[in-house]
């Protein structure tokens, strides 16, 4: 397989090729950033984690240059933190016992480009090659523009595959702004109450984050546990943990589906909620 960049990598923990380990790929996540699967597509980790017959598969976009830093990493470089971060991510696929871990490697300047191609062809190979059924993702209403320009890339993506060969599901998944706001009925709810060690592994993995001065691991698990208890104020929690996603299943089914107007109408049945409420009361 050849990607755009020589830098580019594809590391197989249990050290199958990478064509045998991307044929066996049924999940995948297409992140930003080195520990943006983590933290987003834990669903997908768990679907597959000691499964013989489902086998999940990372693919990080960007190097990860330009992450905050202190502590042990406050002098490193941005090259430094390239190297660590790559590694990092590598312990995290071993951990997840992940069916392969893509590293493509670019700047996020060119994945916020729309006009550069490349990003969108190298995606559109590992779809080719992999063939997942579920796609997890970043959610269009995220505040981090890399983060968007990535679920953009992805969805041009699939959209250029023959329609035989598109994934059957999906998602965009919360970080830089969680999905609490959506309405009950548009939520999809991923139950991540189990493997409460796992998750704490995979997330604390990372410690050029951690201790470079962001507490992910913390602001993960709790959002989780915030999402599970605070889901539906009726009823007994049903969950220790969870993540909600928005589906963007519609915009692969139907290409000619305008994007904005998508995510505008998730706004729009807020808005509608929040307003009938006020009246109501």
């Amino acid at each position: 397989m050849k990607f755009n960049l020589d830098t580019a990598e594809i590391f197989v923990p249990d050290g199958l090729s990478a064509e045998e380990a991307l044929a066996r790929t049924t999940h995948m996540a297409v992140g930003a950033h080195q520990d943006d699967i983590e933290i987003m597509a834990f669903d997908g980790i768990l679907q597959c984690f000691q499964r013989d017959d489902k086998w999940f598969c990372g693919v990080v976009v960007t190097n990860g240059s330009g992450s905050p830093r202190d502590d042990l990493y406050k002098d490193y470089t941005d090259e430094a933190m390239q190297v660590v971060r790559r590694k990092e991510q590598k312990k995290a696929a071993v951990i997840g016992e992940y069916a392969a871990q893509v590293l493509l490697d670019y700047p996020s300047s060119a994945v916020k480009d729309n006009s550069n191609k490349a990003p969108v062809k190298d995606i559109g190979l590992l779809l080719k090659a992999a063939q997942p059924r579920v796609i997890y993702t970043h959610n269009l209403a995220d505040k981090h523009d890399t983060h968007v320009a990535v679920a953009l890339r992805v969805i041009e993506a699939i959209r250029d595959l023959p329609t035989a060969e598109r994934p059957q599901r999906l998602y965009g998944c919360e970080i830089w702004r969680d999905l609490d706001w959506m309405v009950d009925v548009d939520k999809v709810a991923f139950d991540c109450s189990a493997h409460e060690n796992l998750q704490a592994a995979l997330l604390g993995i990372f410690d050029s984050q951690i201790s470079g001065g962001k507490r992910y691991d913390l602001a993960t698990i709790g959002r989780r546990r915030a999402n599970a208890t605070y889901y539906a104020s009726h009823d007994v929690d049903v969950a220790t943990g969870m993540i909600f996603a928005m589906d963007l299943t519609p915009l692969i089914k139907d290409p000619a589906k305008d994007i904005q107007t998508y995510v505008q109408e998730f706004i729009g049945r807020f808005e509608q909620e929040v307003v009938e409420r006020l009246e109501k009361l």
